[in-house]
């Protein structure tokens, strides 16, 4: 942030303070405190506070205490949690910034308090550290913090939530490292406990930062199209309201438009513009119910809807029967309009919106009254059961767990009827692993629903499940390709594993020989770097491959001829790519006189480092781009800011992030591919084809095109200088007649 825009903060001392109190009295309005001992512990909290950062400012230019008023404001009103969070919101950075200490919030707060502000300043410190890898190897602990007390982690995504909130006073590059991290991990938990809207606004905010342009486009159309949506939702409320008032239902009806980032993931998936996603917005129907007669009373709601609009059986999801994992409950519909257009209704009961909008927090809150053991706390049982696991792989713990946040989910029976809940895509070998790890270990294959079937048999919702066993099984390394749950994978691991390392020993002398009679000295830094050429993902897989002579000395001979650089041996996977002179078309550092051009951040001393272009996103000139190197690495690998893995990068290895420019090189081409969609027609490969290399120039690698009932679709990979020459193609594309739409595939 600029000076100038710091000091648009500042005010004097008798305005701040007043704003102080006034964002105080706001906590206080939010909370609604019954408990006057509650408010006078908030108090004390937050006078403390108010001493303890008195002399700190954020980097906005406003004092510090606005900063845990706010994340007190957030878990109070948003998160819906009581005093003693609302106490550790407003001292959760006291002694990691000040000079107070644990012992000294025991004293005054007691253990329950102290032992969360010990959870949120542990968690602080892991996301403060800069060492490489930092998330991977620390994710656990912030989970184990689900363990001790859930708050710890609620109060953690409040005060990311007010972070990005402010996230402007930072540099770009920390908005990028920030934004990432957020969708990598926050919003995912967010959206496992439940807080779908702070899920929702986290993803937003993450947007706005990393794909501007987007976020910024959506956001007018949603303003421009807003009084249109208002007077149709008018319009199709009326008779419901009218039906449900005649049944002397308590209600409240309103519209929900879909987050800024599920509209831009919906039009990415379908591949289509903002004007066509039509689910925009949802009716929410929220009755006041009592608990015994809730789920009854939805149904009678959706009666009363069908009665005015044809609903799309297709699009019928009850999850006031089987709730969603998260602890969410509702009955949606998706009906047709009066103007021909779906629209989709979600009828939930007040305690189902509360813990709809409220997460894990407000589940707690009628667990006692419902004697519920609800498939949430399932979930956090299972979590911690992966944290327990005794596998040692950082980086396929944090990417199984934040992949499971946002799994669907089925339910199977057992033979007995027991309910049992999977993620979707879950295979016979995942039900064998979830009942018992022998069971696993041991399945040959199936009854499914009476039928045999096969142990990579991918089950579907509401079938019953026998597993049939044979005491000869063993688990073997392809069957890490037929599950998706953590537990089964990480069994079939943990006896592969055993299984390899019996071969450990003859592959290592086998490896070692072949080091020695080329010359190449059979050190740790050696042995690291041709695993990591090899892509192999540890040691015990690297000597069972030598030993089972799936690597041999010409992989080694390969391996030796490469050119040593800055003592070590520079080794190109063959199965990474390489862009040939790219160092010309890239820069590292800031010139001078150029007060706009990256310097850099963190990574590489090398003035003269090479470069690869990830072939994940296929970056250009043009696209905004982050240069990225993991430990193994000797290039810096250049992604698009946007690109999935560069985010998960950004998150896994925040602190080897490269700040990148590219330079005006025309000579340079960088492929590209994209989308070609229209109607079939005679000529019309000609045409294309034409356009790209005689107007335009540029060289096609690949085209392929298919047609189908008098439609076409093609896809092209080619090679241009920069995102100005793309899109001048694009454009010219598009004028074809018969062509519809045209699109960089990302």
């Amino acid at each position: 942030m600029s000076k100038q825009s710091v000091l648009m903060y500042q005010q004097s001392p008798e305005v701040e303070k007043q704003e102080i109190i006034k964002r105080y009295r706001n906590l206080l309005r939010v909370w609604k405190p019954r408990n006057p001992v509650d408010k006078k512990s908030v108090r004390k909290a937050f006078r403390m506070a108010l001493e303890a950062h008195k002399d700190m400012r954020r980097k906005t230019g406003e004092p510090y205490i606005y900063h845990p008023l706010s994340v007190a404001t957030i878990a109070a009103g948003e998160i819906g949690l009581g005093a003693t969070s609302i106490i550790c919101a407003l001292l959760h950075d006291v002694v990691e910034d000040t000079e107070y200490t644990i012992e000294d919030i025991r004293g005054l707060f007691g253990n329950k308090v102290a032992a969360i502000i010990d959870g949120l300043t542990k968690i602080k410190g892991i996301f403060d550290q800069r060492t490489a890898s930092i998330h991977a190897e620390n994710f656990k602990k912030i989970l184990l913090t689900l363990s001790d007390d859930v708050r710890v982690i609620l109060i953690k995504l409040a005060d990311r939530l007010h972070n990005m909130r402010t996230l402007d006073a930072l540099v770009h590059e920390k908005q990028l490292k920030i934004s990432s991290e957020t969708i990598y991990l926050y919003a995912p938990l967010a959206h496992r406990l439940g807080l779908h809207a702070i899920k929702s606004e986290l993803e937003d905010l993450a947007l706005k930062y990393t794909e501007p342009e987007v976020y910024n486009m959506i956001s007018w159309k949603l303003k421009e199209s807003a009084k249109g949506r208002t007077r149709f939702v008018n319009k199709f409320v009326y008779p419901i309201k009218k039906a449900l008032t005649e049944k002397e239902f308590q209600f409240t009806i309103h519209a929900r438009e879909k987050s800024i980032a599920a509209i831009w993931l919906k039009m990415q998936k379908k591949e289509v513009p903002f004007e066509e996603i039509y689910d925009i917005f949802a009716i929410r129907i929220v009755i006041d119910s009592p608990l015994e007669t809730e789920k009854s009373d939805c149904w009678k709601v959706y009666s009363s809807i069908t009665d005015h609009y044809r609903p799309n059986m297709d699009r019928l999801r009850d999850w006031i029967s089987i709730p969603k994992a998260n602890g969410y409950e509702a009955l949606h519909t998706t009906v047709m309009s009066h103007t021909g257009e779906w629209v989709e209704i979600q009828i939930r009961s007040r305690r189902m919106d509360e813990i709809a909008e409220k997460g894990y927090a407000a589940h707690w809150k009628y667990k006692e009254s419902m004697n519920l053991n609800s498939r949430l706390d399932n979930w956090l049982d299972r979590i911690k059961e992966m944290i327990d696991s005794p596998d040692a792989d950082a980086l396929s713990f944090i990417d199984d767990v934040k992949g499971y946040f946002f799994l669907e989910e089925i339910s199977v029976f057992t033979p007995q009827g027991e309910l049992r809940t999977l993620p979707a895509n879950s295979s016979v070998l995942d039900f064998a692993y979830a009942i018992h790890s022998e069971l696993g270990d041991t399945c040959i294959g199936a009854k499914v629903d009476k039928k045999l079937a096969p142990i990579n048999h991918v089950l579907t919702n509401g079938q019953q499940v026998e597993i049939i066993t044979s005491s000869k099984q063993t688990p073997k390394e392809e069957w890490l390709s037929y599950v998706v749950t953590t537990r089964a994978k990480t069994n079939i691991k943990m006896t592969v594993r055993e299984e390899k390392k019996k071969f450990a020993k003859t592959g290592k002398e086998k490896l070692g020989k072949w080091f020695l009679q080329l010359g190449v000295d059979f050190t740790n830094e050696n042995i690291k770097r041709f695993l990591t050429a090899n892509n192999f993902s540890s040691l015990i897989d690297l000597y069972f491959a030598a030993s089972q002579d799936k690597i041999g000395i010409k992989d080694v001979k390969v391996f030796a001829a490469s050119s040593f650089r800055n003592g070590w041996l520079n080794y190109v996977s063959r199965n990474q790519t390489k862009t040939k002179d790219l160092s010309a078309g890239i820069s590292v550092g800031k010139k001078p006189g150029k007060t706009d051009e990256f310097e850099q951040f963190t990574g590489s001393q090398n003035e003269n480092p090479d470069f690869e272009v990830a072939s994940c996103c296929n970056p250009i000139p043009g696209d905004e781009v982050i240069g990225l190197t993991s430990p193994e690495q000797i290039a810096i690998r250049i992604h698009r800011t946007k690109c999935p893995q560069a985010q998960e990068m950004m998150t896994v290895y925040g602190t080897r992030m490269v700040k990148v420019n590219w330079t005006n090189h025309e000579s340079i081409s960088f492929l590209t591919d994209i989308k070609v969609t229209g109607i079939d027609k005679v000529g019309l490969i000609n045409e294309i084809t034409r356009i790209i290399s005689n107007d335009m120039n540029l060289n096609i690698k690949s085209f392929h095109v298919e047609a189908d009932n008098g439609l076409t679709k093609g896809s092209i990979t080619l090679y241009v200088k920069n995102t100005a020459n793309l899109n001048e193609a694009l454009k010219k594309l598009t004028m074809i007649e018969g062509i519809t739409r045209v699109t960089r595939v990302d």
